[in-house]
């Protein structure tokens, strides 16, 4: 080991090149790459790392196999608590979990250090090895399990993590999906740049390997109830909802034409291919300005795709992301930032949209805002954005995509009064189970904790499917 190795940078496409497509931007390690940043790890003692991982990877484990070319043994050690390491390897915000936990980050640091450990590509790289060499964990085929049925609801990271848990103990397990196609937010969230619609597909179709089975345009809820659901003889049932309900500003204008839910650019762009129009047959606007308003991973998300769009449709690149705090407040990974502003996207920070300001005919073409400043730490521990009076200022704006959060879709709870939900309508669980007020009946990810990252998600799924193999167990 070489502590005073600095970390090995995974390999990217050019700036240039990647802004007129929707190639995948972070390439990754090959073997040598990985070797040596493995071989920067300093296998600690007490590995903290660990700590920082929602369905906790043995890190320190699978970095020493790496260290020793047991790419076999890692790929066995990361999947007893992952089964998606080549996605989670790609989208999961590693600076602010395990890299931030990592010894080689400097104490107090708000995100990891540029010398923590890449844990998140070494993660990948083991992944794609299992990838192209058909590795497979082994099945525990419990008997005992084998006689019942699991219905899954939502095949986002939530509900293709318990429904791998529970196929590997060999419980048969079918996963009812809204959409047309399987993936959730993995899926019409996250864009191809980041994550390659056929690693995706792969992580998907090794479930159905295990006999997992999908079940498309299928809506709990609208197709069937819960109950109807147990009627069937499932003998649980796991919610893996999300929260698709787009939030927006309550602004003046906020109506008009051209302003959109980043859910619906996204999903049109990710899951429809309007990137691909006219070979696909969903198109999306774009314009010659266009205004991102919000501060995660989506807001992110959709500026890059928007300034692909431009590129792509012969306009001048003119993609403004706006958010009322500074950057050391955005929660989005820093790595996207970094990428956001390689491919030409402006940042306008302390800024606050006041009013959408359209033309005769109803299309948006201005935006008026307000400058702000940093006051005191509201109840989110940021400091607050203060307004500042007579700062107005109008910003061109021809399309606007609001990316502030989601709410909990609320098709399945309407309709179900006995599943328990909070004021913000999600759903309420056991915080050791994620048993919800129906028994029988679990829940996880962002349909319980609100917004939240695909590992976050995927870590309230494991210890949801646990318990429903406990379950099952006293079951007659």
């Amino acid at each position: 080991m070489h502590m005073k190795e600095k970390a090995v940078k995974a390999k990217e496409s050019e700036a240039a090149e990647r802004g007129t497509n929707f190639n995948e931007v972070v390439l990754g390690y090959d073997e040598t790459e990985a070797l040596k940043e493995a071989g920067r790890c300093l296998q600690c003692k007490n590995p903290v790392c660990i700590s920082g991982c929602p369905v906790g990877i043995d890190i320190k484990k699978f970095i020493d196999e790496i260290d020793h070319r047991d790419y076999k043994g890692a790929y066995s050690t990361i999947r007893e608590k992952n089964d998606f390491p080549s996605i989670c390897g790609r989208v999961c915000p590693a600076e602010y979990q395990c890299r931030k936990k990592c010894v080689l980050t400097k104490k107090g640091s708000p995100f990891a250090s540029p010398e923590a450990i890449n844990i998140h590509f070494l993660e990948r790289f083991i992944g794609d090895h299992g990838m192209k060499n058909k590795l497979a964990p082994a099945l525990e085929k419990n008997k005992t399990l084998s006689r019942f049925k699991v219905a899954v609801v939502g095949s986002g990271p939530a509900g293709l993590a318990c429904a791998g848990v529970l196929a590997r103990a060999g419980i048969k397990v079918t996963v009812f999906e809204g959409l047309h196609k399987s993936g959730g937010v993995l899926r019409y969230g996250i864009p191809p740049f980041r994550l390659p619609r056929d690693v995706l597909d792969f992580e998907i179709d090794y479930l159905k390997k295990m006999d997992v089975e999908f079940i498309p345009n299928f809506i709990i809820g609208k197709t069937k109830t819960l109950d109807a659901l147990l009627s069937d003889g499932y003998a649980a049932i796991f919610l893996g909802l999300g929260a698709g309900i787009p939030s927006f500003l309550g602004i003046k204008g906020e109506n008009l034409c051209n302003v959109y839910s980043a859910n619906e650019f996204l999903t049109r762009i990710n899951l429809m291919s309007a990137y691909k129009f006219p070979e696909t047959h969903t198109p999306v606007n774009i314009g010659q300005h266009v205004i991102v308003i919000g501060r995660g991973n989506t807001a992110m998300d959709a500026a890059r795709a928007a300034i692909r769009l431009q590129r792509m449709s012969g306009l001048p690149p003119d993609t403004t992301i706006l958010y009322r705090r500074t950057e050391l407040e955005m929660p989005a990974r820093r790595l996207e930032i970094e990428h956001a502003r390689e491919e030409g996207i402006n940042f306008k920070f302390l800024t606050k949209p006041e009013e959408f300001i359209g033309d005769s005919i109803g299309f948006v073409k201005r935006i008026r805002c307000l400058a702000c400043e940093l006051g005191e730490p509201d109840s989110s521990g940021r400091r607050r954005p203060v307004e500042i009076k007579g700062s107005d200022l109008e910003l061109p704006c021809d399309i606007a995509i609001i990316a502030v959060g989601l709410t909990a879709n609320k098709i399945l709870t309407k309709v179900t009064p006995q599943l328990k939900t909070d004021k913000y309508g999600d759903v309420i669980v056991n915080p050791d189970t994620m048993e919800t007020s129906v028994k029988g009946v679990y829940a996880g990810g962002d349909i319980v904790g609100g917004e939240g990252t695909v590992i976050e998600a995927m870590g309230m799924a494991k210890k949801a499917s646990n318990a429903i193999i406990d379950f099952l167990k006293t079951k007659k």
